[in-house]
C-alpha cells in the first residue's frame, strides 16, 4: 500500500469549505507545537464538556465555535503561536499548484487568531478520533 503524503492529504480536502482546509493544513503545522501532555489533556477535556454541552458532540466542529475557541484560549502562548506559524510556513512546498490550499494557507499565515483557532480545532478533533 502506498503511504500518504501531506500532499496527499493537502490534495483530498483542495474542494472542502474553508474551515476543513484550515483544520487539515494547522493540523500538520501543529506538530511543531509543544504542547505537554497534561496541558493538552486537561484542556482537550474541558473543551470536550463544553462541545457535549452545546449538543450533539459528533457535529461537525467550528473553528469559531466555544469548544474550540475555549481550547484556543487554554492553550496560547506566544511560543507556541510561533511554532505554529513556523509549521505553516513549512507547508508552502506541499500546497504548490494547489490554489484552494494555497489560498487556505496564505490566510492562515496572515491571520494568526485564525490560524490558532484552527489549530485548537484539529487538537479537538483527533482528541475525537480517538474515543
Amino acid at each position: 500500500m502506498a503511504r500518504e503524503t501531506i500532499r496527499d492529504w493537502v490534495r483530498s480536502v483542495e474542494r472542502a469549505e474553508p474551515a476543513e482546509q484550515w483544520t487539515m493544513l494547522c493540523f500538520f503545522a501543529g506538530t511543531q507545537v509543544t504542547i505537554g501532555d497534561d496541558e493538552l489533556n486537561s484542556a482537550v477535556r474541558r473543551s470536550e464538556l463544553l462541545l457535549a454541552a452545546g449538543g450533539d458532540p459528533r457535529r461537525r466542529l467550528d473553528p469559531f465555535g466555544r469548544a474550540a475557541t475555549a481550547l484556543a484560549d487554554d492553550l496560547d502562548t506566544a511560543e507556541r503561536r510561533a511554532q505554529l506559524l513556523s509549521g505553516l510556513e513549512a507547508l508552502l512546498p506541499e500546497v504548490e499548484g494547489l490554489r484552494a490550499a494555497r489560498e487556505a494557507l496564505v490566510l492562515l499565515l496572515t491571520d494568526h487568531d485564525l490560524a490558532w483557532k484552527a489549530y485548537a480545532t484539529s487538537l479537538l478533533a483527533e482528541a475525537l478520533a480517538e474515543e
